[in-house]
């Protein structure tokens, strides 16, 4: 009979040689840096070889935790693919993909066929909403995330990142008539946001954009939320635009399309920029082959 220890000390063993720090491993493993040292010592003792140089810091593996972390990498490795192809065998093929609502309606939905066309195989159901999916509960496989920063402890690519404009339907300006030269000629348009008073500093809202605008355009001023109209949902705001309401503060990832086809138009070359797009999901996740072929076509697909 073999004699190995546990899976626990396996896998902990593996987050701290990965990371080199038993607090990413332990957030990795939902353990305490504490609980990690404990399952590494135990390894030690089982091999009877310190693993880690734990002084001075940065950590860093010993000779012996070096010579021991690709086996058990690659073992762990081994057994997350053997387990994902039996549970694949007899699961459903459904892809659970959860994004906001705006990500959706605008950009992956009109995008879908070309998915379609390359996974005919595949059910996708999209899961919109603004709420963050717990991907580590199961709630969805992959998601795709808007966010300032890579969101740590998970697989995250980078897709793109957005810039926000001063945007409008050309039969707006028709029908008030007021050319928008300088920033100050918004004062006769109504100014369409999304962004509330909890949004993030980062945030590209209308408000920034004013202040940006009166380093260049002093008379600005005269700008102000009293005509304005807010949304909660960034959707809607689209809408509201494209509909000719007002003039929206617009993503060029969402509004993309739009801005391709005349639908919309840039009032003014003077832009904030936004966050990053990304797709996420957990490691070692079942489903991975499923999930990196969905990753890879989202890297791919204009």
């Amino acid at each position: 009979m073999r004699k190995l220890p546990s899976l626990t000390t396996l896998r902990a063993f593996e987050a701290a040689a990965r990371h080199l720090s038993f607090k990413a491993a332990g957030d990795e493993l939902r353990l305490t840096p504490t609980a990690i040292s404990h399952q590494i010592r135990l390894l030690e003792e089982f091999c009877d070889h310190q693993l880690f140089r734990r002084r001075p810091r940065p950590l860093t593996l010993t000779r012996a935790g070096a010579r021991l972390f690709p086996v058990i990498k690659n073992g762990l490795d081994a057994f997350a693919t053997a387990l994902a192809e039996l549970k694949e065998d007899g699961e459903d093929p459904t892809l659970r993909v959860t994004t906001t609502n705006a990500f959706a309606g605008l950009w992956l939905v009109p995008r879908l066929a070309s998915w379609r066309k390359a996974h005919p195989h595949n059910a996708l159901e999209i899961i919109g909403t603004d709420a963050v999916v717990d991907l580590r509960a199961g709630g969805a496989d992959v998601a795709v995330r808007y966010m300032l920063a890579r969101p740590p402890g998970l697989d995250a690519d980078e897709l793109f990142r957005d810039r926000f404009w001063p945007v409008c339907s050309p039969k707006l300006l028709a029908t008030v008539g007021k050319p928008i030269r300088r920033p100050r000629d918004l004062v006769h348009y109504l100014l369409i946001d999304t962004w509330g008073p909890d949004s993030p500093p980062e945030a590209p809202t209308w408000q920034r954009w004013i202040a940006m605008a009166r380093s260049i355009d002093p008379e600005v001023v005269a700008i102000g939320n009293s005509r304005g109209l807010r949304f909660r949902e960034e959707l809607h705001a689209i809408e509201a635009v494209i509909a000719g309401q007002g003039v929206g503060m617009c993503s060029d990832v969402l509004v993309g399309r739009e801005l391709t086809s005349g639908e919309l138009i840039k009032v003014l070359d003077l832009a904030l920029p936004g966050f990053g797009f990304y797709v996420v999901r957990i490691r070692n996740q079942p489903r991975r082959a499923l999930i990196e072929a969905f990753a890879s076509w989202l890297r791919s697909v204009k």
